[in-house]
């Protein structure tokens, strides 16, 4: 580090920095941290008044004031849209007389996706902004700080600060240098391929599959998906996260990263499934449907990615939080990671416990579930 002086602040929104210099920490690695997708859900509503998710990024600057460092952080009222589950650590604390909320929330909002949650210009900086996210909570009386769906190469950056780390189970589907969807069935086992192929003729039988990106999103697409859309929200969460100007503003500012998939009965669109596209990953995002046909949801959100993958030459597709289901799909148990910070010394020493052997159970369902792949044994 330069002689620089730096200044940790807090900011409104992630609208309030110049698009270029919070990109340029970002990178273009990950969809979900830029400036575009961010300030997408600022300027939608999806964030905001009234939503539990009020934007308060951190940031570093020098005396000049040129961005360094920055994380997405939000003062959460409510565990809604996070996707890592603490709503017990909220009851005990109640129940010890404490307040748990408002809390700070270091993430993507409503995004079960690994990414960097430190945007960097220099590593030295992470414990800067960390002690900032810190100083943040003590001044403001929030009793705690979580960072989620952390990229594992940075989790260190946590632990060297004193964070707690935790970690859970998604599934994964990794792309072993395939040249084509029968390729990667090719290294499944008989019965599995046959599962699989005999599932995609019945998914797509009489239905035209859609891949529509960039500038050919319409908002006539958009309006089709966001039907399918709510339809899955209100069976999940009881509301949808995202409004529907949300939509818009993604496909206005980042739709070359956007694939939306739809498959149509005629002219009509039945279903969709919405990815996005980093450097290395494919994201699997939001899905939903107009009526039930047996199998289009593995096709759309996990047959189709895979396709997607390949042909992009992609390392990974990422479909989201749980599914066990996706396991016999040829996506594989991986860990992912989050961090957390208490205020409180004794409560964070029980928490602490607690993650220990939660870790060690997470590790031993990982193990077992990476006997239960699809993939012929021993190849």
């Amino acid at each position: 580090m330069s002689d620089r002086e730096l200044i940790v602040r807090l900011a409104p929104s992630v609208g309030s920095f110049d698009a270029t210099e919070w990109n340029a920490l970002g990178g273009k690695d990950n969809p979900f941290v830029s400036h575009e997708f961010l300030t997408a859900m600022e300027d939608s509503g999806s964030v905001g008044p009234g939503t539990g998710w009020e934007p308060a990024p951190i940031a570093i600057t020098d005396d000049a004031g040129g961005l360094l460092a920055a994380m997405p952080s939000y003062v959460k009222a409510h565990s809604q849209g996070e996707y890592v589950f603490d709503h017990s650590w909220a009851d005990a604390w109640h129940r010890a007389g404490g307040r748990y909320y408002p809390k700070l929330q270091i993430a993507a909002p409503f995004t079960p996706a690994t990414g960097p949650r430190l945007l960097l210009s220099d590593p030295a900086l992470a414990a800067h902004l960390l002690k900032g996210a810190e100083v943040v909570c003590a001044q403001n009386g929030m009793s705690s700080a979580h960072a989620t769906f952390i990229a594992p190469e940075q989790l260190p950056l946590f632990e060297n600060a004193g964070w707690m780390k935790r970690s859970d189970i998604q599934f994964h589907w990794f792309n072993r240098g395939y040249d084509s969807f029968d390729d990667f069935l090719g290294a499944l086992a008989s019965r599995k391929r046959k599962d699989l192929r005999k599932e995609r003729a019945a998914a797509v039988n009489g239905l035209t599959i859609r891949h529509i990106t960039g500038a050919d999103i319409t908002e006539e697409h958009w309006d089709a998906f966001w039907i399918f859309y709510q339809d899955t929200g209100a069976r999940k969460w009881g509301q949808p996260y995202l409004t529907r100007e949300a939509f818009s503003l993604l496909g206005q500012r980042m739709g070359d990263r956007i694939i939306l998939i739809l498959a149509y009965d005629g002219d009509e669109p039945t279903a969709g499934a919405l990815n996005f596209a980093g450097s290395e990953a494919l994201y699997g995002r939001y899905w939903g449907c107009r009526r039930d046909v047996r199998f289009l949801h593995f096709e759309l959100c996990y047959y189709q990615a895979i396709d997607i993958a390949i042909a992009r030459g992609l390392r990974r597709v990422e479909a989201g939080a749980q599914g066990g289901h996706k396991l016999a799909r040829g996506y594989e148990p991986v860990q992912t990671w989050s961090a957390h910070w208490i205020s409180d010394p004794g409560f964070g020493a029980a928490v602490a416990d607690f993650l220990e052997r939660e870790r060690a159970g997470v590790a031993t369902d990982q193990m077992y579930l990476g006997t239960r792949t699809p993939f012929k044994k021993g190849g």
